[in-house]
């Protein structure tokens, strides 16, 4: 066994605590805002509640603490700015971004617990070799390195105690905290999100649903070989605790020091895997993080990690987005307004003028896809129109209206694919990417 000093926090398994954990949060927060606002008026001005709320000093607190709690605590507010987007205030977005990254691992003490809990009381007997010191710690769980009794190299990714049985609670919590702050816009009805980021956590807390999933996605793409996916140990697997071969590469952001060719493939691949998703699996591994890619640079693969958040999308929505791309390209506005229906959008009665702007965001959105060239990412503006076009459909024309989850997450995931080819400043022909399965039938 091998372990190193980093220390950990526990993570708090019951109910009560988290709830009292998060009103603990609450009345600090509280007092934070009490004295920066004496402070203030001392100083002869007259500060927002907002100002006062979003101080360094809580802007910590709030992260610190979610940070501990992990789970759904943490995954609220990344489903909440799917919808928000840029339209959140600054300082929450931060927290967000933060809390991406600041998941404290579980100490040593309870992290085999958990073990003893899964494997048995004779779990090292299992391995030859078990790494403490956790590769990653997220949301929901974290992965350490080990090696098989036979000697092969395993992840093992174990789920923190207590986070499947506290979701629905630290969902209603978190957002009841966020709710009274005032840190979500009072226009936003998330309420269906919340019934969809329930959810969805639930199925990520799913570990025996994600080997299925990792295991049909190994099928699906068996005969590609630009594409390596980790294998999963049955025996050493629980619902709480998965356990894969040990995938070797390099982290995908590291491409940014490689040849303008190889950053063009990996994020054409990418985008060529997602049109198969939609189109021809109809099963979507949605969550955009840049840590679910490796690439090894011998083979020149890429590495797909991490299947929990994969979702089954039907005919119905396949064939919708089908419609909306080809209408896209056509610059057709009637069909695109029909596909957005067909989709789910518009479920309510808008203004023409709301609709109008909604088809022009999608349109925005479709330019790289809508010229057979390659679309320069790296030299792009387009991330700051569509955050300007989305500010004005909410500020200026009262349009808020959560999309349907497929969607919403679908969104994500082109987004996140958006970022990347940014940050690698790919050039990729993505119309020649995607004109094949327009003229397929689903």
């Amino acid at each position: 066994m091998t372990t190193d000093n980093k220390k950990g926090s526990a993570v708090r398994q019951h109910r009560f605590s988290r709830m009292a954990s998060l009103a603990s949060l609450a009345t600090r927060v509280a007092g934070g805002m009490l004295t920066e606002g004496a402070r203030q008026l001392a100083q002869g001005n007259r500060p927002k509640a907002k100002d006062l709320l979003l101080t360094p000093d809580n802007a910590r607190r709030i992260t610190g603490q979610l940070a501990q709690l992990r789970g759904a605590a943490m995954k609220v507010g990344q489903l909440l700015s799917m919808d928000a987007g840029d339209l959140l205030p600054p300082e929450l977005a931060a927290i967000l971004a933060r809390l991406r990254a600041d998941a404290s691992p579980m100490p040593p003490r309870q992290l085999v617990k958990v073990l003893e809990q899964e494997l048995g009381p004779d779990w090292q007997q299992h391995f030859a070799q078990f790494g403490f010191n956790s590769m990653a710690a997220a949301s929901i769980g974290q992965v350490h390195r080990a090696h098989a009794d036979d000697g092969r190299p395993l992840a093992v990714k174990i789920q923190y105690p207590g986070i499947g049985a506290s979701i629905d609670s630290d969902v209603d919590n978190v957002v009841t905290l966020l709710n009274i702050s005032g840190l979500i816009p009072a226009s936003v009805d998330y309420r269906e999100l919340l019934i969809e980021a329930k959810r969805q956590l639930h199925a990520e807390a799913d570990y025996e649903l994600e080997a299925r999933q990792l295991g049909t996605f190994a099928s699906l793409l068996a005969d590609d070989n630009d594409f390596a996916l980790p294998q999963v140990d049955a025996r050493l697997s629980t619902p709480r605790l998965l356990t894969m071969s040990y995938m070797e590469g390099c982290p995908i952001e590291q491409l940014e020091d490689h040849p303008q060719e190889v950053r063009d493939r990996a994020v054409g691949l990418l985008f060529a895997l997602l049109f198969r998703e939609l189109f021809e699996f109809r099963l979507v591994q949605t969550d955009p993080n840049f840590a679910n890619y490796l690439y090894q640079p011998q083979s020149g693969r890429l590495v797909l990690l991490d299947f929990g958040a994969t979702r089954p999308y039907p005919a119905t929505i396949s064939d919708g987005y089908r419609q909306l791309f080809t209408a896209a390209l056509q610059q057709d506005t009637s069909g695109i307004e029909q596909a957005l229906s067909k989709i789910g959008f518009f479920s309510r009665d808008i203004i023409p003028a709301q609709r109008q702007a909604v088809v022009g965001m999608v349109q925005l959105a479709c330019e790289p896809v809508r010229t057979d060239a390659q679309f320069d990412f790296g030299n792009s503006d387009l991330a700051g129109r569509l955050r300007d076009a989305g500010t004005r459909l909410s500020m200026e024309q009262d349009y808020w209206h959560t999309p349907p989850a497929d969607a919403l997450f679908l969104h994500r995931k082109i987004g996140g694919l958006y970022l990347l080819a940014a940050r690698l400043k790919a050039n990729i022909n993505l119309h020649q990417l995607l004109q094949p399965h327009l003229e397929s039938q689903a």
